[in-house]
């Protein structure tokens, strides 16, 4: 059996896990608003029609800010349309994802959901085919109390408070040829420094998020960024990154690797961004907000249910639904420990996304909502992450990879939180064949003990929960948790997940 030693010392810190990494992301596409979120026929349904069952799995997860409503669809979207009177909402044509919206469920409805789960709202504006204008608009209706025009709609269309959205997303994607309204970073970042000067005017409290590349492998990466930059650094709080990741032609161990681009990708965007603070000789940082990431099979919708012609615009098809297997989860627990690891720069993330849609959370039209893989290594390390990130010290073997050449067989990292005294250690195998040992040095930390120790693994890595077999695949209880004298020792199955908390 391989060995591999860590090393944990809380005084050398990364820097505070903000609660906003633990975020989500709703867009209205597929089933993820209606027949997911929403559902008036629903025997749990609520009298807004949102499926209660969803809303306690939501809970469980523990999603702080939610990002809505796109994504790809907010770069075609009027926000007029999601308010007043739901009978009087127009039905649009959705070009993104080639459906009909309703529009349903509006920023009302959406943002009592939210209220609900107990998530915070993070909204986007349609810098795609709209611009200043209509982001005023929208930063007026939401934030301005009353004694406005735009203020007083939205008292009349039931809300006296105002809904008092911090932080916006200036558009999204625009790198992106596929992306309506897509432009050069030249044009785009002129017109993300004009509408986030002129939201501040409105209202100087907001944060604002502005476009970085939609994947580290656009042709454009990096000089996207800086371009960018160079026109909005003064006026925005964070650059976005956005990442998905798929297991390509059997090659499972470069998958299973996939937090090393991730890492990659992070640390080229953090240089890029201080590289145009330098030049321009500024005290501020800009951040990043990771505010797409996930395991995604895209070749899958490339290849077989992309929705075509002229006169088929469905509402709400069955759109990117992948469920997902074990080793999709701990490929999926391994990004998490990569935005951790990072928790100085990453200090805003939104996993891409929450219900039927490259899910963790699934439902059935008037049958039952289920746990997918993937919402463990979530909810478990949403729970457990608590206070600053620890910078460790590691010591593990190595593979290769096709992607990524030599790679360590173990990825971890840690949380301290100094107010309880508690510990949190994520960790990943990557074997695909072997089990490993992993001695671990607490002695810096006192005198502890396991308060629980959980490991999502499986014999067969490809084992997956569905509407037939929805528990079929669970954490369990990982009983190899020792501490002795200072060490504490643990057995990582092969390509596992594994979290421990320590107090």
């Amino acid at each position: 059996m391989p060995t591999a030693r860590l090393t944990i010392d809380p005084h050398f810190t990364i820097g505070p896990v903000n609660r906003r990494v633990f975020g989500g992301f709703v867009e209205h596409l597929g089933r993820h608003v209606y027949d997911g979120i929403h559902e008036p026929s629903h025997p749990t349904a609520d009298a807004d029609g949102f499926r209660a069952d969803v809303v306690e799995l939501v809970k469980e997860l523990g999603v702080s800010t939610i990002r809505y409503p796109g994504g790809n669809f907010v770069s075609g979207f009027r926000w007029e349309d999601s308010v007043g009177p739901r009978e009087e909402r127009p039905r649009r044509l959705d070009l993104a994802w080639h459906s009909t919206e309703t529009n349903e469920v509006g920023l009302h409805e959406f943002a009592g959901w939210l209220d609900q789960v107990g998530s915070e709202l993070m909204l986007a504006v349609n810098l795609g085919t709209r611009g200043t204008l209509e982001a005023l608009d929208l930063l007026e209706y939401s934030n301005i109390s009353g004694g406005t025009a735009l203020s007083q709609r939205r008292i009349d269309n039931g809300r006296t408070d105002a809904f008092g959205v911090k932080m916006w997303c200036l558009g999204n994607e625009m790198d992106g040829p596929w992306q309506l309204g897509h432009r050069s970073a030249d044009d785009y970042g002129k017109l993300a420094s004009r509408t986030a000067k002129a939201m501040r005017q409105l209202d100087p409290s907001v944060e604002l998020v502005v476009c970085g590349s939609s994947s580290a492998h656009m042709p454009t990466f990096g000089e996207w960024e800086r371009v960018v930059l160079s026109h909005t650094y003064d006026d925005v709080d964070y650059i976005s990154c956005h990442a998905y990741y798929e297991e390509k032609d059997g090659d499972l161990g470069s998958f299973l690797a996939s937090a090393v681009d991730m890492d990659g990708f992070i640390e080229t965007v953090v240089a890029t961004a201080d590289h145009v603070k330098a030049v321009r000789g500024s005290d501020k940082t800009v951040n990043i907000s990771f505010d797409e990431w996930n395991v995604w099979y895209l070749s899958r919708f490339q290849n077989v249910d992309k929705i075509e012609g002229l006169d088929n615009w469905p509402v709400a098809p069955r759109l990117l639904e992948d469920v997902y297997s074990v080793a999709d989860a701990v490929v999926f627990g391994n990004l998490m420990i990569s935005l951790i690891k990072h928790a100085d720069r990453v200090t805003s993330a939104s996993l891409a996304q929450l219900v039927n849609v490259i899910a963790p959370i699934m439902t059935e039209p008037g049958g039952p909502a289920w746990r997918q893989t993937t919402f463990f290594p979530f909810s478990i390390t949403s729970r457990l992450a608590q206070g600053e990130a620890l910078a460790l010290k590691l010591d593990a073997p190595t593979y290769e990879t096709k992607e990524y050449g030599e790679v360590p067989l173990v990825d971890a990292v840690a949380t301290h939180d100094r107010e309880t005294g508690r510990t949190a250690v994520f960790l990943v195998n990557r074997s695909q064949d072997e089990a490993l040992t992993l001695t671990v040095d607490i002695a810096t930390l006192g005198d502890l003990s396991v308060l629980e120790a959980h490991t999502l693994s499986d014999e067969d890595v490809y084992a997956k929960n569905t509407l037939q077999d929805p528990e079929r695949v669970a954490p369990r209880a990982n009983d190899s948790v020792r501490i002795d004298g200072g060490e504490l020792t643990v057995t990582l199955p092969p390509v596992s997940w594994t979290a421990i908390s320590l107090g």
